[in-house]
């Protein structure tokens, strides 16, 4: 999209409110609005705020920042439209004073290891799977973790009272452009999930935090408030946001599809799975970034606990769906939908790049039910067991050279201090189970 086609747009559309729309590092979308009058200022990457106020930016004395928009990122938001008037956003990458790109930036640093992947003759395509659930609000309007069904995997109304909710999603997101390829609902009551189609890595990251943003907005105009917190319920299956990814040749063809290979599967396919798993752990603390994601990351909910792959089992790490050709491509089941899809896709690439950069084998496939192995079966056949905490999964990531860069120097640093602090919060709350186990008896 050009500047004067988006001009065009602003004009027939009646656009009175523009956002401008960032990520911080721990994946929050930002924004700034601005009135129709500063629209031109804003297309011209001029409009400035102050970084110091965003957590893990900059520091007061090196606030300024500028938001250079992305055209190709702009579209009209149909729930605000009123009275006639429409308002729109566009994505933007946060620059320095001095013109240069800002490496705190998580969309400039997923750029940085693109163009480290184009350098070696790929590119990178992926598709996220997000969950989520939709729960009721209380009466003064606060979420609750109640949900108004009781159905299950694939059920049907009258059961799934989420339906219309779903529906105006999906409509709400192709009036946006997105090809909308199946929605239903998950395992768990009060659980959805829907599938769009997949894009090249920086398109699908943008896709996915502004689908989170619609689900979010349409579900409050519901009465509803819907949460992609991995496991609010305990009991039930939680949510994961299952990370579809291949890299393509720069001639466009698909690098993991090769029609002799074992499983339709090419060396570069297996050298990248190879890589995914060496660097499971470490980027752990990225992919599933709070203390509740390991409260999903149990045996016996569906969760991949362990670092193994398999052309069919979903207990494993990684999974290669049954579509070969343009669509072969490896499915990583470990992150979950609070992850910063900038940051997850970087580290994800690196880790399955450091495979084919260094010619990593990969471990025999395994394609028997994991969570049915004894410990000692689990041994024999060499499978680790990702992170049980988030103190765990920060730690790895202190230890792995390859996510550290992925990363950035910037980015790493402040990830992790906001971490650190985020364990040691929760390491020193007393909690309500607490409470129920030791106030009475002790």
């Amino acid at each position: 999209m050009t500047r004067d086609e988006i001009m065009k747009i602003i004009k027939e559309k009646n656009v009175n409110f523009f956002r401008l729309q960032f990520v911080d590092i721990f994946g929050f979308l930002k924004n700034i609005a601005i009135p129709k009058s500063q629209i031109d200022k804003a297309l011209d990457g001029q409009i400035m705020f102050d970084g110091s106020s965003i957590e893990g930016f900059v520091r007061i004395n090196e606030s300024d920042m500028y938001l250079k928009p992305d055209y190709d990122t702009f579209t009209l938001l149909p729930w605000r439209e009123k009275d006639g008037k429409n308002a729109a956003r566009i994505i933007c990458d946060v620059y320095k004073p001095d013109g240069t790109p800002f490496m705190g930036c998580p969309r400039n640093n997923l750029k940085r290891v693109l163009a480290d992947a184009r350098g070696m003759g790929f590119t990178m395509n992926v598709g996220t799977e997000c969950e989520f659930f939709l729960f009721r609000r209380d009466e003064n309007g606060r979420p609750t973790a109640i949900t108004d069904d009781v159905t299950g995997y694939f059920d049907v109304e009258p059961d799934d009272n989420g339906i219309d909710c779903r529906r105006d999603i999906i409509e709400t997101l192709e009036a946006m452009g997105y090809e909308i390829e199946a929605s239903h609902h998950e395992v768990a009551e009060g659980q959805h999930e829907i599938n769009f189609k997949y894009a090249d890595a920086l398109a699908a990251a943008d896709n996915t935090v502004t689908f989170k943003w619609v689900v979010r907005s349409i579900a409050a105009e519901y009465g509803l408030h819907a949460t992609f917190m991995p496991k609010p319920v305990f009991g039930i299956n939680g949510s994961g946001m299952h990370t579809n990814q291949s890299l393509f040749n720069l001639d466009g063809t698909n690098a993991f599809f090769d029609e002799k290979g074992e499983l339709q599967l090419s060396e570069t396919a297996y050298k990248y799975i190879a890589g995914i798993m060496k660097n499971a752990t470490g980027f752990c603390a990225v992919t599933n970034p709070l203390v509740n994601s390991y409260k999903r990351l149990v045996a016996g909910y569906e969760a991949p606990v362990y670092v193994a792959w398999s052309a069919s089992n979903r207990s494993a790490l990684v999974r290669i769906p049954a579509s070969r050709g343009m669509g072969t491509r490896t499915e990583v089941r470990c992150p979950d939908p609070t992850c910063n899809p900038y940051l997850a896709f970087a580290v994800m690439l690196s880790a399955g790049l450091d495979g084919v950069k260094n010619d990593l084998p990969v471990p025999a496939s395994v394609n028997v039910d994991i969570f049915e192995m004894t410990p000692a079966e689990k041994v024999e056949a060499g499978i680790a067991s990702l992170p049980a905490n988030l103190y765990e999964a920060v730690q790895s990531m202190k230890a792995n050279p390859i996510i550290q860069e992925a990363l950035g120097p910037h980015i790493f640093e402040k990830y992790v201090e906001g971490k650190e602090k985020e364990w040691d919060c929760f390491r020193t709350t007393v909690t309500e189970w607490e409470l129920d186990n030791y106030l009475r008896r002790y």
